[in-house]
């Protein structure tokens, strides 16, 4: 190269915006959830983001559905010994590392996006200090649209749940199915569709946004409207990668994870109109309106998860429900 050309070419490095030395940090992000999902929405949203805001300094390879080899419960140690620089998690199956992480799932607890966004507020600072411990930063923090009954037929009713081999995606839902009669199973999500498959299951606890990504009615004819709850994904970042982020692109990854996490809290309600829309589209039978009865008896069966889960957080977790109930 002629000596013009290399002083051309650092005058040209030397305008470009901070840190836009195109990627000089690469990331991979795991998510175990579908490419269509609304959290791969806001990975997506995140990485732009970023990406827009360092001048392509920072460059994010997403690996959706569990292509990188990780599920949701693997996913914390991943990222605490480095395995993963950062990961997005459905938090339940995290529950034996720490109970709190079983709390946005506790029974009838939140059951609107406003509720379970109030929740994590109360919460949010006991999440930061365990992902802390746990060498990690918590970035951002969202929700699932309210929690179902994917099947074969409705489950309204005492009878319809009985004896049902119905799929659970933590410890809760698995103890209050199993109080409500049913015969759960925890699995992974990667692990869904193979069992339905196979028959291993013939229903499953999730949203009808998680159903409507993995095209559940290929083996389902029946989502029953119970607004289990809204249980969260979070995002979390290995502690030595952000260590070792400059200050500009600290503050630059901060701002992306807000803007993450407000755009999928302002669209999940909306959500769930659009996935009515597309599993009725796809001959799906919603079933709404079940009675207060027999959604009393399934509050009634979570008692056992909300008792067991208080017994585990002691006076902590009595305060963080009385901070959210008043």
């Amino acid at each position: 190269m002629s000596m013009l050309h290399k002083a051309l070419a650092g005058l040209a490095l030397a305008i470009l915006p901070f840190g836009a030395s195109a990627a000089e940090i690469k990331w991979d992000m795991a998510n175990e959830y579908n490419d269509t999902s609304i959290h791969a929405e806001g990975d997506r949203l995140f990485s732009s983001k970023l990406a827009e805001m360092t001048g392509g300094a920072i460059e994010i390879t997403h690996h959706f559905g569990g292509s990188i080899g990780f599920k949701s419960k693997d996913q914390l140690d991943a990222v605490g010994d480095g395995a993963l620089p950062i990961a997005n998690t459905y938090v339940g199956p995290l529950g034996g590392i720490d109970p709190m992480f079983l709390l946005p799932s506790l029974p009838f607890l939140a059951k609107t996006a406003d509720e379970a966004r109030r929740l994590l507020d109360v919460a949010r600072a006991d999440y930061e200090a365990i992902f802390a411990a746990n060498n990690q930063k918590l970035l951002w923090a969202s929700p699932w649209p309210p929690s179902g009954i994917w099947a074969k037929k409705p489950v309204d009713s005492d009878a319809a749940i009985t004896n049902l081999k119905i799929r659970t995606y933590d410890a809760n839902g698995t103890i209050t199915l199993q109080q409500a009669g049913a015969a759960p199973i925890q699995l992974s999500w990667a692990d869904v569709v193979p069992q339905l498959s196979t028959g291993g299951i013939e229903a499953v606890l999730t949203s009808a946004e998680g159903g409507t990504n993995a095209k559940f009615w290929e083996h389902l004819s029946h989502f029953t409207e119970v607004n289990y709850a809204m249980p969260l994904n979070m995002v979390h970042i290995n502690l030595d990668t952000w260590n070792d982020l400059s200050a500009e692109h600290q503050a630059a990854v901060l701002e992306a994870a807000k803007a993450a996490e407000d755009y999928v809290w302002e669209k999940v309600e909306a959500r769930v109109a659009q996935n009515y829309t597309d599993m009725k589209a796809a001959g799906m039978t919603v079933v709404t309106g079940v009675s207060d009865d027999y959604l009393a008896a399934l509050n009634a069966a979570g008692n056992k998860a909300r008792e067991e889960w208080l017994a585990k957080t002691g006076a902590k977790g009595e305060a963080i429900l009385q901070a959210f109930n008043n």
